[in-house]
């Protein structure tokens, strides 16, 4: 009762949340309706790309363009989703504004010419890139300076996505793996939300998807739970966790590859655009160019088509794993999320096959799962299938999520985050030690065991 009379506390909540609001409000819109902006342009560009399939024999060319943009304006930008963490973690120079426009232009040649990358990299750094700019040119106190960045994060995801709520926990739990910052629980929340607003606001539509409702087993089954299907999404889990963790491998191997064989930084894109091209014309298919979502041309796997048996084959996720490796890590601009979501689909409906499961819900529970993995952000990423999917299916994808985080490794695609809790078994670290260090200690250890 004491609590409840204590109105001096309540107006203080009450002054702190109108402060967010008003704080927030523009960032999440600026945020909103720059992926808005973006997600229009990329449909026009992926519509170009199928229209004149020529395009992709210029990605070699249009390689040394996105090399020459962000050396002549890019500076530290090019660090891009890492260089916003690393600020957010020890706020030093701020996010330049110029990353905003970099990373559109640069992600939009990467997807119009046929590179295989995503879009929540993009999203998210342009938000940065906004918000950075309103911190500086508003002079916004320093105590604020963090709040406003990770609400930029959670207003790009979410906006980008149309996941409001996965996109507030996602800035929350990326900020370092196995720990995440309730302080800025509601600032994220009301930007996650306005963002997505502000999105659909200007029409834009995101993509549906949809997994048929199934009847639990009456023999296996547990209230609403089907025992033996739980247990199959665990297997699936497991292994979602392992391909996350072959795909962050061979992504840092190869620009590890790249920047050491290859001197000059204009050269690497035009090597990988190549090889791009020569694995295109090897398989015979374009199903694994670009984001992957949809495609005109039937035959082609998609995230779409995996949704529905034989709708991708056996192999199709580890093919869309090389392409989207060799596009990154060779230069070009773009997320990882996207293409890892077609994995996971691609993936999920392979193993439904191999389970006996049901193979829409199996490529959702691959669609969130693998990303979990490689993002270590599996809170997120279950809010994020139920936001998709329903909550009916929450369950199981909470299992193949955390069991996917699990097997992943002290690995990811965001190199900066820092391990607060280590996973599992495995020994703790010194404080604070991030992915990347993580990896060059590996690394390091493999030189000095080279006879």
């Amino acid at each position: 009762m004491k609590e409840l009379l204590n109105h001096r506390a309540h107006r203080e909540n009450l002054r702190l949340l109108a402060l967010w609001l008003l704080l927030v409000t523009p960032v999440a819109v600026l945020a909103g309706s720059a992926s808005a902006f973006f997600l229009w342009s990329l449909d026009r560009v992926t519509a170009l790309r199928f229209e004149y399939p020529w395009l992709l024999w210029l990605l070699p060319v249009a390689g040394p363009v996105i090399v020459w943009l962000y050396h002549s304006l890019g500076r530290n930008a090019e660090r891009g989703t890492n260089l916003l963490l690393d600020e957010i973690h020890q706020p030093g120079g701020g996010v330049p504004l110029r990353m905003a426009p970099l990373v559109l232009l640069t992600t939009l040649i990467t997807h119009l010419f046929g590179g295989s990358a995503g879009r929540e990299g993009t999203a998210i750094q342009m938000a940065g890139g906004l918000a950075g700019g309103f911190i500086k040119y508003f002079r916004i106190p320093e105590r604020h300076r963090r709040m406003l960045l990770l609400a930029g994060v959670a207003a790009g995801f979410g906006s980008v996505f149309g996941t409001p709520l996965a996109g507030a926990i996602f800035a929350m739990e990326v900020l370092a793996v196995g720990r995440i910052r309730y302080e800025f629980l509601v600032p994220c929340l009301l930007a996650g939300v306005l963002g997505d607003l502000t999105c659909s606001a200007w029409g834009v539509h995101h993509t549906s998807y949809h997994i048929e409702a199934f009847v639990p087993s009456v023999r296996f089954g547990v209230g609403s739970l089907d025992l033996i299907l739980l247990a199959k999404a665990m297997v699936a889990g497991l292994v979602f966790g392992l391909v996350s963790l072959l795909f962050t491998d061979l992504a840092h191997f190869l620009n590890h590859q790249f920047q050491q064989h290859v001197t000059k930084a204009w050269l690497r894109p035009v090597l990988g655009g190549v090889l791009v091209l020569a694995l295109t014309y090897l398989l015979g298919t374009r199903s694994y160019l670009g984001l992957g979502v949809s495609s005109p041309n039937l035959g082609d796997v998609t995230i779409l088509s995996s949704f529905n048996s034989g709708g991708a084959t056996p192999w199709s996720w580890f093919w869309k794993v090389l392409f989207t490796a060799v596009t990154l890590s060779s230069g070009f601009k773009g997320g990882e999320v996207t293409p890892l979501f077609f994995i996971g689909a691609a993936l999920g409906n392979a193993l439904s096959m191999l389970l006996g499961a049901p193979t829409d819900l199996f490529a959702g529970l691959g669609f969130v799962a693998v990303f979990a993995g490689a993002s270590n952000t599996p809170l997120a990423c279950t809010v994020m299938g139920i936001e998709l999917f329903g909550a009916e299916h929450a369950v199981y994808l909470a299992v193949a999520c955390f069991v996917a985080y699990l097997f992943s490794g002290h690995s990811g695609i965001y190199g900066s985050q820092p391990v607060a809790i280590p996973k599992g078994l495995e020994p703790h670290f010194s404080a604070e030690v991030t992915l990347a260090e993580l990896r060059q200690r590996r690394v390091d250890t493999s030189e000095r065991k080279k006879p």
